[in-house]
C-alpha cells in the first residue's frame, strides 16, 4: 500500500503543483482535499470502508471467435439485466472507437455493467458488473461465455 498526504503547497483553484514521487499532476478537483489517499496493490488487503452497503463486482474477460457488434453488446446487456436480475434504468448504449474498439453501457437501478470488445490486436472481450444487489457470478460467467461463443473465459470477484 502507497499512502500519500495532500501535498503542502496545493491552494486553491487552477493549482499546477506537480507530485513528482507517484508522477502525478495534481489539479483543481484536489484543492480542497484533506485526507490520505491510500492505493492498495493487489495482495494488499483491501478495506470495506462501507460495510452497510452491500457491493458485488465481477470482471470477466475472453476470446471470441468473431467481432463484437453494436447491436450484440446492447443485446448481450439486456439479457445480462435479466440473468444478472438487475432493474434496467436505460437501453444500453454503445460506443465505437477506432482506436480501441466498441464499448457498451447499461445502468441499472442497482449500480450497472460496462462491456469493452476488441478486433485488434485479438479478438477479445471484457466485461465489468458492479452491483449493489447480490447476482450469481457463476451463472453470470456462464452465460457470457455461451453468449460469446468464448474458447476461453476467466472471471474475478471482488
Amino acid at each position: 500500500m502507497r499512502s500519500r498526504n495532500k501535498p503542502a503547497n496545493i491552494a486553491g483553484p487552477n493549482v499546477n503543483a506537480f507530485n513528482t514521487d507517484l508522477g502525478m499532476k495534481w489539479e483543481y478537483c484536489y484543492a480542497n482535499y484533506m485526507g490520505v489517499i491510500r492505493i492498495y496493490e493487489s495482495n494488499d488487503e483491501f478495506p470495506d470502508l462501507a460495510p452497510p452497503i452491500h457491493r458485488q463486482r465481477l470482471v470477466i474477460e475472453g476470446y471470441c471467435p468473431k467481432p463484437i457488434t453494436a447491436e450484440e453488446i446492447k443485446c448481450y446487456l439486456r439479457t445480462l439485466s435479466v440473468v444478472c436480475g438487475m432493474e434496467r434504468l436505460n437501453e444500453p448504449v454503445t460506443h465505437s472507437s477506432d482506436k480501441y474498439g466498441w464499448a457498451g453501457w447499461v445502468h441499472w437501478e442497482a449500480s450497472g455493467a460496462h462491456l469493452y470488445a476488441w478486433e485488434e490486436p485479438l479478438l477479445f472481450f471484457s466485461v465489468d458488473i458492479y452491483t449493489c444487489a447480490e447476482f450469481d457470478k457463476i451463472q453470470v460467467t456462464e452465460f457470457t461465455s455461451a453468449f460469446f461463443a468464448a474458447g476461453e473465459v476467466v472471471a474475478k470477484d471482488f
